[in-house]
């Protein structure tokens, strides 16, 4: 028995010898972390509790030309509360004059917030959510609630700010005007971001329970440095214009997509720039930027380019006379060039070629004079800039494609001829614009512009002026004849675009129907894009405009005089109507012998009566009764027009506070 007890002891001592071991090395850990380790560890605490969050900044205002938003950042605020910052006796003072007000803001009952306030004091809940999303005009009347308005530390109140970006023209301009994306932003928002954008700042927060964060402090360690605001060029007139006509017309032709962009023909501002494609179920709405970044054989309006390189060259004049060969050429026996017209249009000089759009006509002129010389008909094009980007701010801008002679897999027998009539070449609508505008603004092509300056309230920081891309696309002499083809496409009975026709207003410009899909078996693939680009007025060009739509049902209409030609008249339309370009009517000075007349007689009348009742039958109800109360008198009228009867007789002595009837007819 003793040595059983003696067994025991020694186990118990070695237990005991163990627990002692195990406690020393415990403290010798305990004092390694809080003096070898001591910092290291004390970090990864505070980063596991405490972290700073990025506040991000508010966006700058994105304005049209005439100040109207197109983008604007709007303060969102989160109420939250702390349901153990307020004392007992704060608490149990404020809940209910608190849960009223809560009630009468938001509608449930007093005594549902009662609960809720109590239910999260009782389960110490520290961040409980109130409300999301109230504008700043909520939040203030929020923040003077009872028991809020004591703070955050003695009120629980916990208030998280967010910037959300609104578009006030909704899905008008909604693609060109772009997205705020913080991975790809787009558009006007994504071009001029580097501005737009701010500067973040930063707020820290406390880790709590659930996994929840907590602002530490009422106030921000670093404040966010709001964006600067951005003046567009684009007139939200304009713009409305343009896209409900485009959206009218792709609905009537039932196409897949479109575009138009509208430019000032002077200072290259783009005035509107819409571009519309067709969702799974019929609908339209802003897809991709078709009018920046789509790269597409232009057909007929590249005809403009080849005659004016023909005219440069001085190879032909615009009367000069071409066969159309009965509306068929035929390269190596295999490749042909066809006229919509059946047969052709016989004999024709170059103009008449231009203004018919006629694909024989203008492909055998260019090809006579530069078959044996490709190279020179193409230089010409690239010395007017025609395969070049033009290096727009907004990105995704698509590449122009003119081949060259001298690019041997690109060449072939057939580049020239199909080049002349705008096949095998490839350019974007605002890119086509853009020479269009160098017509009509003498041959000076400047670069589209799409912003005017940028400015930190009122204070401008950065301006935009104009840019010239190339001082003079081609002689004087070439613009003006070239200008009046324009015109005649739309003003001759035999021009494409004559249906556009307006007496009231000039219009010049060139249609373009090109085939899509046409190397395809499928000739049930075979699609079409339609075009209009040109300017107006005609003689002196304030707006140049382009209408690209794609793939219009062809049991309805392909051509571009039909499917895109009354987009740029109605676009030209609404302008002229809303925007007279005339800004002075003559003769304004020139005397009315009749007014003069009426003037003398209203003038004597109150020259010559000061205290007695004139004769005012026979003027007109305005004047008689200007004159009647400046003597004084109540007047009351019965009727319109001309006095025919006054209730107190000419002559009679004025009354003070007398009132006399005026029966006008």
């Amino acid at each position: 028995m003793p040595t059983t007890e003696k067994h025991i002891l020694n186990r118990l001592y070695v237990i005991a010898g163990l627990i002692f071991v195990f406690a020393v090395a415990v403290v010798v850990k305990l004092v390694s972390i809080q003096t070898v380790d001591g910092d290291k560890y004390r970090e990864l605490a505070s980063e596991r509790t405490v972290k700073n969050f990025t506040i991000e900044p508010n966006r700058g205002n994105l304005y049209s030309d005439d100040g109207s938003l197109l983008a604007t950042s709007v303060a969102k605020y989160d109420i939250r509360f702390d349901a153990l910052a307020p004392n007992s006796e704060n608490f149990e003072k404020h809940i209910k004059p608190l849960s009223d007000s809560m009630s009468v803001m938001f509608g449930k009952s007093s005594s549902y917030y009662q609960n809720l306030f109590r239910k999260a004091r009782a389960t110490k809940n520290r961040y409980m959510l109130l409300s999301r999303n109230l504008g700043y005009t909520d939040y203030i009347r929020v923040k003077s609630f009872p028991l809020f308005n004591l703070g955050p530390y003695k009120g629980g109140i916990i208030v998280e700010q967010e910037t959300k970006r609104e578009y006030p023209l909704g899905k008008i301009a909604k693609r060109s005007i772009g997205y705020d994306r913080l991975s790809n932003p787009v558009g006007l928002e994504g071009a001029f971001n580097q501005y737009l954008e701010g500067k973040e700042g930063h707020r820290l927060k406390q880790k709590i329970a659930k996994g929840q964060w907590k602002p530490i402090t009422d106030y921000n360690e670093v404040e966010p440095q709001d964006g600067y605001d951005v003046v567009s060029t684009i007139d939200v007139n304009i713009q409305d214009i343009a896209h409900h006509a485009l959206l009218a017309q792709l609905e009537k032709y039932k196409a897949d997509h479109g575009c138009v962009v509208v430019m000032d023909v002077e200072s290259g501002e783009v005035k509107a720039i819409s571009n519309l494609g067709r969702t799974e179920n019929g609908k339209y709405y802003e897809k991709l930027n078709y009018a920046v970044g789509e790269s597409h054989e232009p057909g007929s309006t590249f005809k403009l380019m080849s005659v004016i390189a023909a005219l440069e060259d001085k190879v032909v004049d615009t009367n000069y006379v071409v066969d159309t060969e009965k509306g068929i050429l035929t390269f190596y026996n295999r490749y042909k060039v066809r006229d919509s017209k059946w047969g052709g249009y016989g004999k024709i000089s170059l103009s008449e070629a231009f203004e018919r759009s006629s694909n024989t006509g203008i492909v055998k002129v260019i090809d006579k004079f530069y078959g044996d010389d490709p190279k020179r008909f193409v230089n010409r094009l690239y010395n007017m800039r025609l395969n070049e980007p033009l290096g727009l701010a907004i990105k995704g801008e698509g590449e122009p494609f003119i081949p060259h002679p001298n690019d041997k897999e690109r060449w072939s027998g057939i580049a020239l001829p199909w080049m002349a009539y705008g096949y095998g070449v490839q350019m974007t609508p605002l890119q086509i614009l853009t020479f269009y505008n160098a017509i009509a603004n003498n041959g000076v092509m400047v670069k589209p512009r799409l912003i005017k300056e940028v400015k930190e309230w009122n204070r401008t920081v950065m301006k935009f002026d104009k840019e010239v891309i190339n001082s003079s696309i081609c002689s004087q002499e070439t613009i003006d004849k070239v200008k009046a083809l324009l015109k005649n496409v739309v003003e001759k009975d035999h021009g494409t675009g004559h249906k556009l026709y307006s007496p009231n207003f000039s219009m010049a410009g060139k249609t373009g129907t090109a085939q899509k899909n046409y190397a395809a078996k499928d000739r049930q693939k075979l699609q079409y894009i339609s075009s209009f680009a040109g300017f107006f007025p005609a003689d002196s060009p304030k707006y140049s405009c382009i209408v690209v739509i794609h793939e219009p049902d062809k049991s309805v209409g392909i051509y571009g005089a039909d499917v895109s030609g009354p987009v740029f008249k109605r676009v030209a339309q609404k302008i002229y109507t809303d925007s007279p370009v005339i800004d002075t009517v003559k003769d304004l000075e020139k005397p009315n012998p009749s007014v003069e007349e009426k003037y003398r007689a209203y003038y004597s009348k109150v020259q010559n009566h000061s205290n007695i009742i004139p004769d005012v039958e026979g003027m007109s109800g305005m004047d008689a009764v200007s004159i009647l109360e400046n003597l004084g008198v109540k007047v009351k009228v019965v009727g319109n027009g001309k006095v025919r009867k006054q209730s107190v007789k000419s002559g009679s002595k004025i009354n003070k506070g007398q009132t006399i009837v005026l029966q006008l007819s």
